[in-house]
């Protein structure tokens, strides 16, 4: 659900196979979606998954006549086996896809078209918004949202405290989370302001990607078809965090951390703030060591966002079992469903619920669950090979204008020209 360290997964292989032969409609026994659900249906999720989605089959199919089975699949290995088994029409009925991956698979053609069935829920207009965007190609909606996810700055209380800040009062402005920084750094030797994952692209755009939104910026444009690496306001963001690792006030192994490190570092104790997600809520509560706070992503002189992550949940085109597939995954964005979601702390997909089933588990829920209702997400139909793949554009430049020598805008133009080039390609 985090946006990575998850499948940074060959995904160009997957489009040059799905390229030469996308997948069909199903054969002459493939049920219709207006067949009465029942018999089995067969769903595949990444292992990411494997701590909830028992509980949410188990709950399916003790109250309806179709039931489901379930495989879990590595997930560095999922976005490779789940488009070679669609393309050839082996894969699942249903598949449970990271959103950022909905534009290329549906683009390929192995995903059926879930535009009725989406109209047929009362509460669509309550489901995330990001979610939905992803979810659309050419004016068809191929997946409804599942599962989600929201990127926010966590903060140690504690350290605050010690540092002289108010720790009811975080930062809202670069100025002020660089002024809490310092004052936590001068705490001593082995304490720093801040810690981020530098190597890791999908991390980078859950985590520093907001910034850019929230000082009214982007990383792309609204159809994913023109690369703004090299905006002003992605100067800004990059320029702040640079002096944050120039003056000393992030760990060292920040600049090498590929998103494994970054958590267990702030639970150390002697980190004063982090960007993570919505499970990090649930990670700090069990860990039971830190007084922690959970504040939105800033911009440069105020206003806030967050990076709207998490999973669809799709009907392949080659669906043996469309009616109980259909009848899931409308399921799956139910109350019922959605509360066994929250429990397990995921945020709901239905901003309608938010107040309802999640913010009443614990106050810190809260600003995670709203800021599902305003969270972005690029939308690319290249989305792994200019920002999720750790060698590429995006995971580039955030390394070289941030741990590097300093040209942030010489960076920020050869960036640029490397993520133009792979959207053009397509």
């Amino acid at each position: 659900m985090r946006k990575t360290p998850r499948l940074v997964a060959a995904a160009t292989a997957v489009s040059l196979a799905l390229v030469a032969s996308a997948c069909g409609g199903g054969d002459d026994t493939t049920s219709s979606a207006t067949d009465k659900p029942t018999g089995n249906a067969t769903l595949w999720v990444r292992d990411s998954q494997k701590g909830f989605i028992n509980l949410l089959t188990d709950a399916y199919n003790k109250s309806h006549e179709g039931k489901i089975q379930t495989t879990v699949i590595p997930a560095p290995s999922f976005v490779q086996k789940f488009g070679t088994a669609a393309q050839t029409g082996a894969g699942p009925d249903i598949a449970s896809i990271d959103l950022v991956y909905l534009p290329f698979f549906a683009s390929k053609g192995v995903l059926d078209d879930l535009t009725e069935v989406q109209n047929q829920l009362t509460w669509k207009d309550a489901l995330s918004p990001a979610h939905k965007k992803l979810a659309e190609y050419e004016g068809k909606v191929y997946a409804l949202p599942f599962t989600a996810e929201a990127s926010m700055i966590f903060y140690n209380k504690d350290l605050f405290k010690k540092a002289g800040l108010d720790p009811e009062k975080p930062p809202t402005t670069f100025a002020e989370m660089l002024n809490a920084a310092r004052k936590i750094r001068a705490l001593g030797k082995d304490h720093y302001g801040f810690t981020m994952a530098g190597q890791c692209g999908g991390c980078n755009v859950f985590e520093v990607a907001p910034h850019i939104w929230a000082s009214k910026g982007n990383i792309l444009s609204e159809d994913g078809k023109t690369a703004q690496f090299n905006s002003q306001e992605v100067t800004d963001v990059l320029t702040f965090y640079r002096q944050m690792w120039t003056e000393g006030l992030m760990p060292s192994n920040a600049k090498t951390d590929n998103g494994s490190i970054q958590g267990t570092t702030f639970q150390g104790g002697k980190t004063g703030m982090v960007t993570l997600g919505a499970f990090y809520v649930q990670t700090l509560m069990a860990d039971k060591k830190i007084d922690f706070g959970v504040t939105p992503i800033m911009g440069k002189d105020g206003g806030t966002a967050s990076f709207a992550g998490g999973d669809e949940i799709a009907v392949t085109k080659s669906a043996k079992n469309k009616a109980v597939a259909y009848d899931f995954v409308k399921w799956a964005t139910s109350e019922e469903a959605q509360t066994i979601l929250a429990k397990n702390s995921i945020v709901p997909v239905r901003t309608d619920l938010i107040d309802k089933i999640y913010a009443p588990l614990d106050p810190r829920y809260k600003p995670l669950g709203d800021a599902m209702s305003t969270g972005q997400t690029p939308y690319s139909v290249v989305e792994n090979g200019i920002i999720n793949d750790n060698n590429g554009p995006w995971a580039t430049l955030i390394n070289q204008a941030v741990f590097g020598t300093g040209d942030i805008k010489a960076a920020q133009e050869t960036a640029n020209k490397a993520a133009q080039a792979i959207i053009d390609k397509g």
